[in-house]
């Protein structure tokens, strides 16, 4: 959950001092509150795992030993063996490639994935979208690290269109594709867009990359199974962490030829580890718990999202969005016409007097007096009828009245 929303907050005295705190104080307490509302609260519609103790992140391995996913009494991987071999293998399997090859972070993987079709095409320029996130999480890591020339196809908050694609006013050797654009709403073209835009990229020779961290919660929208999503580019990248919520790691998935050249690089990169097998594990578990929910939370998020926008209208407040609407996955935006702070501490305040969290993530200022924050439903989420969460909304409301007439 980024923090960086929470830099026009408001002055929080200390107690023994009468001088205000730095922004970057005042952020740290938020974020410091946040967590503790999640761990204290009796209704969230995400519990992500990545806030829980070590003694329960450590529970998600018995799960998975109970599970049964892999041999426990195989020999512990050296250098990318064993297990790590075995998730590569069910991924590929998954995701409809050849092979895959194990990360420790998307970011690493990515950026081989890049470096080797620029190496096939001759062409390192990577076309991409303003909003994808090696352009706005990853300090110019394309070009600073991977010898790679990043060029934006749009910044509209939507994926590129194939008129931009096959338009374009320079070569590039691949297009990446975020599916869905998490900076944008977590938005998704439609399946007839989705394979214009590909075709457009193959018209100019081009090769397609889909940035898939969250490519998992897809299937819905799309109204396709994974493999045929994936089949659409030719490599592809997956998170363990974000919707999956396991310990960290990320698959590239592509050609047998290109696997075997990324893994050498992943090796020069220094993302050939030791020993993997806890995170290969909590990733085993999360295929085998999360994956097959992930189309129960999209359909709840839905309900969560229609709730909210009805919520507010009763609530009277005189403007909000819901973005997009119906939501593409199990993530969306919430737009209200307040400054960030006052936002901000109103979703505090009820976190923390009625230990339901309904905005749990940061708030970002868009302008002023407008905010914006995301929701996520997962499993706790299901819990919530669509009379919780308008309570829900009402209760937020009046603590976010109290806060403007402050």
């Amino acid at each position: 959950m980024s923090d960086t929303a929470e830099q026009t907050g408001r002055h929080i005295e200390r107690p023994e001092e009468s001088e205000p705190l730095s922004d970057a104080e005042q952020r740290k307490r938020r974020r410091e509150r946040r967590i503790a509302a999640y761990r204290g609260a009796r209704q969230v519609l995400a519990r992500p795992g990545f806030l829980g103790t070590l003694r329960e992140r450590l529970a998600l391995l018995d799960e998975a030993r109970a599970l049964d996913l892999h041999d426990l009494d195989e020999t512990v991987d050296l250098y990318g063996d064993g297990i790590v071999g075995a998730l590569e293998e069910k991924v590929a399997g998954l995701l409809g490639k050849e092979a895959a090859a194990f990360f420790p972070t998307g970011t690493m993987a990515q950026q081989v994935a890049l470096r080797c079709w620029a190496g096939r095409t001759g062409n390192p320029t990577v076309a991409l979208h303003a909003l994808a996130h090696p352009e706005m999480h990853e300090r110019d890591a394309f070009s600073q690290v991977s010898g790679l020339r990043p060029v934006h196809v749009t910044s509209e908050p939507r994926l590129p269109t194939a008129d931009e694609v096959r338009d374009f006013d320079e070569p590039f050797g691949a297009l990446m594709l975020e599916l869905p654009l998490r900076d944008a709403g977590f938005v998704l073209p439609s399946w007839e867009e989705l394979i214009e835009v590909v075709e457009a990229a193959r018209e100019r020779d081009a090769v397609v990359h889909f940035d898939g961290a969250r490519l998992w919660e897809s299937t819905v929208h799309f109204g396709r199974p994974l493999e045929e999503i994936a089949g659409l580019a030719d490599s592809v990248y997956v998170s363990f962490y974000k919707s999956l919520d396991g310990f960290g790691g990320a698959v590239l998935a592509g050609p047998q030829t290109l696997v075997d050249e990324a893994k050498a690089w992943r090796h020069r990169y220094g993302g050939t580890v030791f020993q993997q097998f806890p995170t290969a594990l909590s990733a085993l578990a999360g295929l085998e718990r999360e994956l097959p929910r992930l189309p129960e939370y999209v359909a709840h998020a839905r309900v969560v999202a229609a709730a909210l926008r009805d919520g507010f209208a009763a609530a009277g407040v005189p403007w909000t969005r819901v973005h997009p609407e119906p939501p593409h996955t199990n993530e969306f935006q919430v737009w209200l016409p307040y400054d960030v702070d006052v936002v901000t501490e109103a979703a505090l305040r009820q976190a923390e007097e009625t230990k339901t969290v309904l905005f749990g993530h940061a708030w970002d200022a868009k302008g002023p007096g407008l905010a914006c924050t995301e929701v996520s439903v997962r499993a706790a989420g299901l819990e919530w009828t669509a009379d919780d969460v308008k309570t829900a909304v009402a209760e937020f409301v009046a603590r976010l009245n109290e806060e403007v007439s402050k």
